[in-house]
């Protein structure tokens, strides 16, 4: 970790309108959370379904989204990221860095208020607030690793990490059997079922599958993005 580069990356995320985006969707989330126990008291057949489509489903991925692509997107886009190439930091250690950054992001805006949202909507019964909770935190690593490679490969990683987030992860994997077991948002459940004393949700893999996928699939994305970032030059980035 660099705590220069962590501060400039923070700076950087937490500014202009993607802040704005990092606030409006998790108070989206609590305020379902609060209409719905308003409305019928904690009710975690009620609850469950909204943290496993809303919050695991397109909050995180989005949010992932945001926080991945934004630690580094904007730098490249700019040619700012030069000044950072040109310093003798190695290149794993810039991207463990975003990455960091990214995570703790993540945290706050998505795995705290999906901890909170759990909190009202099921009470504190059963594992369900501390199951989504840290499943939140979890795929926000995947995804954010998953995004920021995206960010060091293209320009345009906002298109296609749309595409991800809201056709593959909210509709295709969500729903679609077979594609099911290749979803972070799955493998995310998996770990959050594991936790949950109740049989409130069931995720399309076992805990051992989830925690591999999510392991490989950050570890490979993060070193992938190292490498990547080591090859680029600063001819490429202007």
């Amino acid at each position: 970790m660099n705590a220069t580069i962590a501060r400039l990356t923070t700076s950087t995320l937490l500014g202009k309108r993607r802040a704005l985006l990092l606030f409006i969707l998790p108070a989206l989330l609590l305020a379902l959370a609060v209409t719905i126990r308003w409305a019928g008291g904690p009710d975690s057949a009620v609850g469950v379904p909204l943290l496993q489509a809303f919050a695991l489903g397109t909050l995180v991925p989005l949010l992932g989204l945001i926080a991945g692509t934004g630690v580094i997107g904007p730098e490249i886009d700019e040619g700012s990221i030069v000044y950072i190439l040109a310093k003798p930091i190695p290149r794993p250690v810039i991207v463990l860095t975003k990455l960091g950054v990214a995570l703790a992001c993540l945290v706050a805006f998505a795995a705290v208020p999906t901890f909170v949202a759990a909190a009202i909507v099921a009470g504190f019964d059963g594992g369900v607030a501390v199951g989504f909770g840290i499943g939140a935190a979890v795929a926000g690593l995947a995804y954010a690793s998953v995004f920021l490679l995206l960010a060091v490969l293209t320009k345009h990683a906002v298109v296609f990490g749309l595409v991800y987030a809201l056709i593959w992860e909210t509709f295709v994997g969500g729903f679609v059997p077979g594609a099911k077991t290749l979803s972070i948002q799955q493998w995310a459940l998996a770990v959050a079922d594991r936790l949950i004393s109740r049989d409130s949700i069931e995720a399309a893999v076992g805990l051992g599958t989830g925690i591999v996928m999510l392991v490989v699939v950050t570890a490979v994305a993060t070193w992938f993005a190292g490498h990547r970032l080591r090859s680029l030059t600063l001819t490429e980035t202007e």
